[in-house]
């Protein structure tokens, strides 16, 4: 069900710092002849022979029979319907809390980009909300019964040229994926690592659950390497204002939905450009059968938000739209010609200027 901003009119219109350095080429990767990226060539290596997994990577897919309900025990499966109900409005995220362990699947933390930073005895997980993950490889063991905290704690050993990550010490105040999967204490979870090239990394991911599942489940994740790119911030800096912004539910939502002339409708149709987490992103709008319709590229599937083609922008107000989680507010001249489009996260609103 679509994420739908009730309040979107309530979210600062603050626009992220500008991205910095994204000019700046990363040294020492394989190119194409045009410059690009070579993703299929030979994954590099350590000095001690392990693949390298370290750089900037996003999640580009998600699957595996945890999105499976039949899985799920029945109060977990009550949750996620109230969270969809009510605009997950207690996704961590909102609250300017840390994603845990849901900070993994593709969309998760709604950017999804992270750094690997990879020594002999430590993996460090950077991700660009400002928290962070340790896996250690120094021969250290998990502990049967340690303080729960968000992101848990993580060893590590390699098994050929798979990185093999156990984990476990996580609280129960998180989702396992975006839909609002819930968890309980018991959680543990198991990672394998794997890099077959230069631009590819999947991670396949085991959960163990008893109070949430009904069996052992498992996830994959694919990852993309990212060049060319930094790892911009994306804080939440609305903490003081908690649910305000996400408020009410689908049924009262769709009450909300207010009718904007056509003439007003048309000013909105064209396109949008402004870069979004090191990305260069176009925005087409376009009008059909009198509704607006927008269309993102990259999609944001491969962006790190769980949502790929065209569709339908939701009036909340004349200028303010809401659509597949996120809200969309157009700025115009004195002369009623619009100049932007503001893209809104929980991190903030980010601008795309009309091109001709």
């Amino acid at each position: 069900m679509t994420r739908r901003l009730a309040t979107l009119i309530l979210l600062a219109a603050v626009t992220p710092a500008t991205a910095q350095w994204l000019d700046f080429r990363t040294s020492g990767i394989p190119r194409t002849a045009d410059g690009s990226i070579d993703r299929s060539a030979p994954a590099p290596r350590t000095a001690n022979d392990h693949p390298d997994l370290s750089g900037i990577w996003v999640p580009v897919d998600f699957s595996g029979s945890i999105l499976n309900p039949e899985n799920i025990q029945p109060w977990a499966l009550d949750e996620i319907a109230e969270h969809t109900s009510n605009f997950f409005t207690n996704d961590p995220r909102f609250h300017c809390l840390p994603s845990g362990p849901g900070a993994y699947p593709a969309g998760a933390p709604y950017s999804g980009t992270r750094r690997i930073v990879q020594q002999p005895d430590v993996i460090a997980v950077l991700n660009a909300d400002l928290t962070y993950r340790q896996i250690f490889l120094d021969g250290r063991e998990l502990e049967e019964n340690p303080f729960p905290t968000w992101t848990g704690y993580s060893i590590g050993r390699w098994d050929g040229d798979t990185l093999m990550v156990e984990s476990n010490g996580y609280n129960d105040e998180t989702w396992l994926h975006r839909d609002g999967l819930p968890h309980t204490e018991m959680l543990r979870i198991t990672e394998r690592y794997s890099r077959p090239d230069f631009g590819h990394m999947r991670i396949d991911v085991t959960y163990d659950d008893p109070g949430t599942f009904n069996s052992t489940v498992n996830g994959v994740i694919e990852m993309r390497y990212v060049a060319d790119s930094q790892l911009l911030e994306v804080v939440c800096n609305e903490s003081s204002k908690g649910r305000s912004h996400y408020s009410g539910t689908a049924e009262e939502a769709e009450e909300k939905r207010v009718e904007v002339d056509a003439a007003t409708l048309e000013k909105y149709v064209g396109t949008y450009e402004g870069i979004w987490l090191g990305n260069l992103i176009s925005v087409v709008v376009t009008r059909e059968d009198g509704e607006l319709y927008i269309e993102r590229t990259p999609p944001y599937g491969e962006t790190g938000i769980a949502h790929v083609g065209k569709t339908l922008l939701a009036a909340q107000s004349e200028n303010a739209f809401e659509c597949c989680g996120l809200g969309f507010i157009f700025t115009a001249e004195e002369n009623g010609v619009t100049t932007e489009v503001l893209e809104v996260h929980v991190s903030g609103a980010w601008s795309f200027e009309r091109v001709p």
